[in-house]
C-alpha cells in the first residue's frame, strides 16, 4: 500500500525547507580579505608574518574559513614594490598592513582609501604619514617603533663593546638622506664623539662596494640603517662584515641569526602580533583616522658569540648580560 501524505503535513515539510535554506546560508562565516605588504623577500619575513597570524589567532580569526591573507613582496626591487601595492588594491583588500617604510610608501601612493597598518615605522609624525600619534587623520594609523632614538642606543652599544671606537660607516637607503632617524644618529654620532661615514644604497649591488669602501676609510664598526635592501641580503653582508672584520649593528634580528653581530630594536614579532589589534578594530567598522598609533612595548637584543670570535672581539660581560638573545 502507498504511504499518503496528508495536504497540511507536505505545507508544513515545504515551508520547514524554505526556512532551513536561509539559516544554513547564514552560518557560512564572510571571508574578510586583508593584505600584508612587505619591501623584501617574503621568507625573510616569516617569523614577523608568523607573529602576525597568531595575533589574528587569538582574536578569533583563521585564515581560510572567516579570513583571507593576501602576502606581496618587493623582493628589494622599488619598482616590484611599487606593482605589489597596487596589485592588493586591485584586489579589494578591506585593510591592508605595511612591512616597513619603504612599503607604506608604495601604499601611500597606491591608494588613500585602504586602510593601512604600520608596523615598523620610526616616526610617522616627522615622516608625514599621519597628522599626530594621537589623531593620525586620513587612511593610515598603527604601530610606531621609535627608530630614531633607537639609531644612538646603537651607536651607543657598538662604543660600550669597543672603547677605542672613532669612526663608524652608516649605511642608509636614498629615501632616508633626510629622515629623522638619519639626523638622530648624527646628534648621537657628535655626543659620543664618533665620526660618521655615510653611506647611500640603492640596490643589491652596491652593498660589497659600500664594505669596501668603509674599510679603506678606516671605519672601525659599520651601523645598517638601510633595511629592505640590506635584509634581502642579509647572508651577504654577515659574510662582508667578518671579510673586513667589522663590527656590525642592526634594527632587525634576521641580520643576527644571518652572521651579524648585534640587533637592538623594538620587537618586531610584538608589534607585528598586536598588528593584528588594529585590523581587527578596523574590520569592526573603526576608522583609522580614530586609532592612535602605539608605541614600543618591548625591546631586543642580540648578540652573535660566533661572530664576535670570528672578528676577534670580546664583548663585555655587562654588556653580554643585557642580552636577550645570545648565539652561540
Amino acid at each position: 500500500m502507498n504511504a499518503v501524505i496528508s495536504f497540511p503535513l507536505l505545507t508544513l515539510l515545504f515551508s520547514t525547507a524554505l526556512l532551513a535554506t536561509p539559516v544554513q546560508a547564514q552560518e557560512q562565516p564572510r571571508i574578510r580579505r586583508i593584505g600584508f605588504l612587505i619591501a623584501s623577500s617574503a621568507s625573510s619575513q616569516e617569523p614577523r608574518l608568523q607573529a602576525f597570524r597568531q595575533g589574528l589567532s587569538e582574536l578569533g580569526y583563521a585564515i581560510g574559513k572567516n579570513i583571507a591573507l593576501e602576502v606581496r613582496s618587493g623582493e628589494g626591487k622599488a619598482d616590484q614594490l611599487a606593482t605589489a601595492a597596487e596589485e592588493l588594491v586591485r584586489l579589494n583588500v578591506e585593510v591592508v598592513v605595511s612591512g616597513g617604510p619603504t612599503s607604506t610608501k608604495a601604499l601611500q601612493r597606491a591608494t588613500n582609501t585602504v586602510p593601512i597598518v604600520l608596523t615598523l615605522e620610526g616616526d610617522p609624525v616627522g615622516d608625514g604619514l599621519v597628522q599626530s600619534l594621537a589623531k593620525p587623520g586620513g587612511n593610515i594609523t598603527g604601530l610606531s617603533t621609535v627608530a630614531p632614538e633607537l639609531g644612538g642606543k646603537r651607536l651607543e652599544l657598538l662604543k660600550e663593546i669597543i672603547p677605542n671606537l672613532s669612526r663608524v660607516a652608516a649605511f642608509y637607503a636614498a629615501n632616508q638622506r633626510d629622515s629623522a632617524q638619519v639626523k638622530a644618529v648624527d646628534n648621537a654620532a657628535r655626543l659620543l664623539r664618533l665620526q660618521l661615514q655615510k653611506y647611500e644604497l640603492r640596490h643589491g649591488s652596491e652593498i660589497a662596494f659600500v664594505f669596501n669602501a668603509a674599510a679603506k676609510k678606516r671605519a672601525g664598526a659599520v651601523l645598517a640603517i638601510a633595511t629592505a635592501v640590506l635584509l634581502t641580503h642579509r647572508k651577504q653582508v654577515a659574510e662582508l662584515a667578518i671579510h673586513h672584520q667589522l663590527p656590525t649593528v642592526f634594527s632587525r634580528e634576521e641580520f643576527v641569526e644571518a652572521g651579524g653581530l648585534m640587533h637592538y630594536a623594538a620587537s618586531t614579532s610584538d608589534i607585528s602580533r598586536r598588528a593584528a589589534t588594529y585590523v581587527d578594530k578596523i574590520l569592526k567598522g573603526v576608522k583609522p583616522a580614530d586609532l592612535p598609533i602605539e608605541q614600543p612595548r618591548k625591546f631586543d637584543f642580540a648578540i652573535n658569540l660566533t661572530t664576535a670570535k670570528q672578528i676577534g672581539l670580546t664583548i663585555p660581560p655587562n654588556v653580554l648580560a643585557r642580552a636577550d638573545k645570545v648565539i652561540r
